[in-house]
């Protein structure tokens, strides 16, 4: 059994209360208190004061840089551009290029959803795809 100090690791103590627990807790609480010092020892030496987690976009504004305005209004336009030549696809193929690359499904959950083969999505894609350079090339 060890005698450990309660104010050392809880800050609501105000006084000394000194308790006698058995070694493993004490060697965890140990282990704990070392940790967290070696966390904010980690961070003060990098900086990071705060979480990427706090905000949804605190991650995108630390890793994005800031777009100058006319880079901003170029990449809208090329946004609509590509929004408009993907309307202008075949509603399958719309569907099959937006699933996989805006959503992220794969070849496989694609085919599971409309009942039917992977390599006919595939191809399906691949044709969509070509189809779709040449309407960029037109507009």
């Amino acid at each position: 059994m060890k005698e450990i100090n309660l104010r050392d690791y809880y800050p609501f103590y105000t006084k000394d209360t000194v308790v006698e627990v058995p070694d493993e807790v004490a060697d965890l609480l140990r282990e704990y208190k070392l940790s967290e010092a070696a966390h904010f020892l980690r961070t003060y030496r990098h900086k990071a004061y705060f979480s990427l987690d706090y905000d949804k976009n605190v991650e995108r504004d630390a890793l994005v840089i800031m777009l100058a305005p006319e880079d901003v209004l170029v990449q809208e336009e090329e946004h609509a551009r590509l929004y408009r030549a993907i309307s202008l696809l075949p509603e399958k193929q719309r569907n099959r290029i937006c699933s996989h690359y805006l959503l992220g499904m794969s070849l496989s959950e694609i085919a599971k959803s409309e009942h039917s083969a992977v390599s006919s999505v595939h191809e399906g894609i691949q044709r969509g795809l070509r189809r779709l350079k040449k309407i960029l090339e037109e507009i």
